[in-house]
C-alpha cells in the first residue's frame, strides 16, 4: 500500500542539501533559458526548484540513454543518483523503454545499471503548456505509477508518496524521522489541484483521438495526408530525437576497437540505408510515415503501448512547425 508523508518546504529542501553533500547526485528542474530544464542541486538553491510545472526540456531517456556512449567500455560505475520532477508523460514513456531495455533476453547492462543506481520523484502537474494532451492517452498529468515517489505540494507543505521499495528507503533512511508525518491520504487542497489541471487537459484536447486511434486507420491512410505534412520536414530528426519514447540508436566503429551508441533517428535521411545503397525509406515522405507507424503500429503490437504519452515537445521542437495532432486530425 501506498504511503504517504508530509514534510515543510523549508525541512525538505534542508534535506535535499544534506543528501546532495552526502549520498547523491541530484538533478531537480529550474527555470532557464526561456523555460524549465534540469539541473545539478549543488549548482543551485533548493529554493530554485520548480515544482509542479510542465515541462523540463529534456526528456527523462536522457538519463539512461546518453545521446554517446562508449559501449566498449565494459565497466561503467554510476552514481547514486536522484530525478526529481519527472513529469508523469516521461515516466509512462521510460515505462515502455524498460520494456525494451531490460528485456530478460536482451537486458542492456548499461541502461539497467542507471535505473538500478537512480531514484525518481515524480512531480504533479499544476500548470500545463499549449502542446500538452496526455489525457488523450488516458493519463493524467500526475504519476500513478512507475516511479518511487510522487511529489506533490500545497502553499505549507510538500507530500510525498511512496510507490516503490526504493521510495520508500529513500524517506525512511534518509528524510530522518521527526521531520516528516505519516498521513493517511493526499490532503483536499492536492486533489483539487490535480482535478483542475486533468479537466483542463480534457476540455482542451477534447477532439483529439488518443487511444481511440486506429493504428490501421494509420496504416491505409492515403499517400496525400503523408505528402502535405513531410512536404515541410527537413528531416532534423529533432522530433524523435526530443521523443520520451524514441530509442534508435547507431553503432559507429571507432579508431582502437572501438564501438560508440549513438542516438539516431528514423527521419535521418540513410536511417535505414544498407550496404549496395538499398534504402526503404530513402522518400522522405515514407520516411515521415515510418514515424507514426512505429508509435501507433509496430509498438503497440510489440509492446501493447502506443508510444506517444501526449508531452507535445516533437510538436515544440518542429522547426517546420509540423504539429503531429494536426497529421493525426488529417487522417481520422
Amino acid at each position: 500500500m501506498n504511503k504517504v508523508y508530509r514534510i515543510s518546504h523549508e525541512e525538505w529542501h534542508r534535506q535535499l542539501k544534506g543528501l546532495s553533500v552526502s549520498k547523491f547526485n541530484i538533478f531537480a528542474p529550474v527555470r532557464k533559458n526561456g523555460g524549465i530544464d534540469y539541473s545539478l542541486l549543488y549548482e543551485e538553491s533548493p529554493d530554485e526548484i520548480v515544482y509542479n510545472e510542465a515541462k523540463p526540456f529534456t526528456p527523462l531517456k536522457m538519463f539512461f540513454l546518453p545521446v554517446k556512449l562508449n559501449v566498449t567500455v565494459f565497466k561503467i560505475t554510476i552514481g547514486k543518483t536522484i530525478i526529481i520532477g519527472a513529469p508523469a508523460c516521461d515516466i509512462e514513456g521510460l515505462k515502455l523503454l524498460d520494456l525494451i531495455y531490460l528485456d530478460e533476453k536482451f537486458c542492456d547492462e548499461t541502461y539497467q545499471s542507471r535505473r538500478e543506481n537512480t531514484i525518481l520523484i515524480s512531480s504533479d502537474c499544476y500548470v500545463t503548456q499549449e502542446n500538452c494532451h496526455c489525457t488523450t492517452y488516458g493519463l493524467n498529468p500526475y504519476a500513478e505509477n512507475g516511479c518511487d515517489i510522487s511529489l506533490s505540494k500545497d502553499k505549507e507543505d510538500i507530500y510525498l508518496m511512496t510507490w516503490s521499495e526504493k521510495g520508500e528507503k529513500l524517506i525512511e533512511e534518509s528524510i530522518l524521522p521527526g521531520l516528516r508525518t505519516e498521513i493517511n491520504n493526499l490532503p483536499p487542497s492536492v486533489v483539487k489541484f490535480r482535478n483542475k489541471s486533468t479537466e483542463s487537459l480534457s476540455v482542451k484536447n477534447s477532439k483529439l483521438p488518443g487511444t481511440a486511434l486506429s493504428g490501421k486507420r494509420i496504416e491505409s491512410s492515403g499517400n496525400e495526408v503523408w505528402k502535405k505534412h513531410s512536404s515541410k520536414c527537413v528531416s532534423c530528426g529533432a522530433c524523435s530525437a526530443i521523443c520520451p519514447t524514441c530509442s534508435c540508436f547507431l553503432l559507429v566503429d571507432k579508431p582502437g576497437f572501438q564501438k560508440v551508441k549513438q542516438l539516431d533517428t528514423c527521419q535521418y535521411p540513410a536511417f535505414e540505408r544498407v550496404a549496395g545503397g538499398e534504402d526503404p525509406l530513402k522518400e522522405l515522405t515514407v520516411r515521415f510515415k515510418n514515424r507514426y507507424m512505429c508509435k501507433y503500429v509496430w509498438k503497440p503490437q510489440r509492446f501493447d503501448a502506443i508510444a506517444c504519452t501526449g508531452c507535445g515537445r516533437c510538436i515544440e521542437a518542429c522547426i517546420a512547425k509540423i504539429s503531429k495532432n494536426e497529421v493525426i486530425m488529417d487522417i481520422v
